[in-house]
C-alpha cells in the first residue's frame, strides 16, 4: 500500500517472545477486516504478534486481500455482523473485540443504510462481545460525532457511541478525520478529480469531466490522517490500559481546505491535469443533485454524493492532536509528505 518495506505491507514477525511475556493479546476479533482501514489493522495486529480472527462474508477475498500472510497467523469466520452463530463463533475465547465497519453512502435496497450498519450492526457486536464475556472492545467512530450532529452519518456514528458508553465494557472509541492512503476510496476519489479530463457515465459512455468541483467556498478544513496510524492507533491500543474509557480525536498534525486538498493533490499527483480548475457548486445546488442525480448511474460510483457528505463538507473536520500524540508516543504522519510518497500508488 505504500512502500514494501514499511509498515503499510509488513512481513509478520515471530511473536513467541512477546506473548511469552504477556505484553500482547493474542487472539483479537475484528469485523471490517478486508475494508480500507481493516486491512492495515489486521496487517498490524499479525506483526505486533496477535492473531486476528476476522469475521469475512469471501473467505476468498481475504486471502487474496493478505496473500503474504501464513494461514496460522489469522482466523477466519464466515459471516456478517447480523449473524448471531457467526459474530458468537468469532467473539468466544477473544481477548479483544476490534470494531471497524462504516459506510459513507447508503445503498437502502440491499440495507446498507447508516441506522442499520452504524447502530444496528455495532450494536450486535456489542451484545455479542457482552455475552461472550470479553471485555476489551476498541471501537470506530468518526471526527464529528456529537449528540447535535446534522448528518444521518454522525447522529447514527453517535447513536453506537452512546450506547457503548453505557456498557460496562473496557472501551476504547477513536474518531478519525478523513483516513487517507493509497489505496482508500477518498485518495482514488482525488487522483480522478485532478487526473481524468473524462469519465464513464451510466459506466460505458466517455463524459467530460474538465473540472475539480467542490461545494460552496471550499474553506472549510478536515486534517487527513494516515491510515498507518489510525491502524497504529487501534492496536496499540490493546495493550494500553490507560486508554481505557477514552475517545480519542485523530487527525493528521495539518489542517487543509478543500481548496488546499485539491491543489496538493495537483502537485503531488503524477498525471494531474493542471489545466482543470476548481469550481464551486453552491450548496443548494449540491443538495438538489445530491437528490435527484446522484441517485442515478451517471456518474461513476464513487464519483456520487449525499446530502450527508454535502452538509459534512461544510463544517471543519479538525481536532488537536497532542493527546493522541502524547498518549500514543507517535508524530503524526503529514498528508503533504505522505501523498509524495505514495502519489503515483494511487489505484
Amino acid at each position: 500500500m505504500s512502500d514494501a518495506n514499511d509498515s503499510t505491507n509488513p512481513t509478520p514477525t515471530e511473536s513467541s517472545d512477546s506473548n511469552a511475556e504477556g505484553n500482547f493479546l493474542t487472539r483479537v476479533f475484528v469485523t471490517g477486516g478486508t475494508g480500507f482501514v481493516g486491512r492495515y489493522v489486521v496487517r498490524e495486529l499479525v506483526a505486533r504478534g496477535h492473531k486476528p480472527v476476522c469475521l469475512v462474508r469471501d473467505v476468498s477475498k481475504f486471502r487474496s486481500v493478505f496473500p503474504e500472510l501464513p494461514a496460522d497467523r489469522y482466523e477466519l469466520v464466515p459471516g456478517g455482523m447480523f449473524d448471531d452463530e457467526a459474530l458468537a463463533q468469532g467473539i468466544n475465547g477473544a481477548e479483544a473485540v476490534i470494531h471497524l465497519v462504516g459506510i459513507i453512502v447508503e445503498d437502502a435496497v440491499n440495507g446498507q443504510t447508516f441506522e442499520r450498519i452504524h447502530f444496528e450492526g455495532a450494536k450486535r457486536v456489542i451484545d455479542a462481545t457482552i455475552k461472550a464475556g470479553v471485555k476489551r472492545y476498541v471501537h470506530m467512530s468518526a471526527l464529528g460525532t456529537r449528540a447535535n450532529a446534522i448528518s444521518e452519518y454522525h447522529k447514527t456514528k453517535w447513536a453506537a457511541e452512546t450506547y457503548l458508553r453505557d456498557t460496562d465494557l473496557d472501551h476504547t472509541i477513536f474518531r478519525p478525520s478523513i483516513i487517507h492512503g493509497p489505496d482508500g476510496e477518498f485518495m482514488q476519489m482525488m487522483k480522478t478529480f485532478v487526473c481524468e479530463a473524462a469519465v464513464p457515465a451510466f459506466g460505458f459512455l466517455p463524459s467530460p469531466f474538465p473540472v475539480i468541483p467542490y461545494f460552496g467556498d471550499g474553506e472549510n478544513k478536515l486534517q487527513p490522517v494516515s491510515v498507518r496510524d489510525v491502524a497504529h492507533c487501534f492496536v496499540a491500543a490493546l495493550s494500553m490500559p490507560e486508554t481505557i474509557g477514552q475517545v480519542y480525536d485523530l487527525g493528521g498534525p495539518e489542517p487543509y481546505s478543500w481548496k488546499q486538498l485539491y491543489s496538493t493533490a495537483k502537485e503531488l499527483i503524477p498525471g494531474a491535469k493542471q489545466w482543470k480548475p476548481m469550481v464551486s457548486t453552491p450548496v443548494p445546488v449540491a443538495k438538489l443533485l445530491a437528490r435527484t442525480m446522484m441517485k442515478l448511474p451517471v456518474l461513476p460510483k464513487q464519483l456520487r454524493f449525499n446530502v450527508g457528505q454535502v452538509q459534512m463538507s461544510q463544517e471543519d473536520s479538525v481536532c488537536d492532536t497532542k493527546p493522541v500524540e502524547e498518549t500514543f508516543g507517535i508524530q503524526l504522519r503529514d498528508f503533504r509528505e505522505e501523498l509524495k510518497v505514495y502519489g503515483g500508488e494511487i489505484a
